[in-house]
């Protein structure tokens, strides 16, 4: 995988931006990168998450790596801002207040576990995102999570539960469980 660039990632966050901005304002014209680097092309997963005043507003993503990087973020953008469907879409009058991250992930690999005490072990706060299905059920924390849910058990718990299944799904061997890291960074670090 291609490391990202300053540029990049400043690239990357000026698109998001004007991707929401255009549909919010008229005429305002999408800034997409003029040249894309080989970061840029390369099919890879990531999320966009809204910031409003400290509080998560959207978050919307693609974990595969199915897209260009480029691509992924400008859908990703519209989807976080205007198609959470935890959140009504985000107004005209809030964008100002708005911190724009991108997390640009790894390719997610299979955890293998004996129990939940080994898992728990495997699992690397801070560093890693945690993806657990079963069946129809599945679920994604990203590795940022992890700063309001240090608690291994808490962590894993709140997953389980924004899959649909039991609290402590994540003792079971039945459920799945991938790992990623993501490299993530906002307009609030950046500019």
């Amino acid at each position: 995988m291609a490391a990202l660039t300053d540029e990049d990632r400043k690239s990357l966050l000026i698109l998001a931006r004007s991707v929401i901005e255009s549909e919010l304002v008229e005429n305002t014209k999408i800034e997409r990168p003029l040249s894309l680097s080989p970061s840029l092309k390369e099919n890879r997963g990531c999320f966009v998450t809204l910031h409003k005043n400290g509080v998560l507003r959207g978050c919307i993503g693609t974990i595969e790596p199915v897209k260009s990087l480029v691509s992924n973020v400008e859908e990703n953008a519209i989807n976080a801002a205007f198609k959470d469907p935890r959140f009504p879409p985000l107004e005209k009058d809030e964008l100002s207040a708005v911190d724009i991250e991108i997390s640009v992930l790894t390719v997610p690999s299979i955890l293998d576990f004996e129990d939940g005490e080994d898992l728990k072990k495997k699992l690397r706060p801070g560093i890693d995102g945690v993806i657990l299905s079963r069946g129809w059920h599945g679920a994604t924390f990203l590795p940022q999570v992890w700063e309001q849910l240090s608690d291994k058990e808490s962590f894993l718990g709140h997953l389980c539960q924004k899959a649909g299944m039991e609290r402590t799904c994540w003792k079971d061997i039945n459920t799945q469980v991938k790992i990623y890291q993501a490299e993530y960074f906002s307009e609030s670090s950046i500019f």
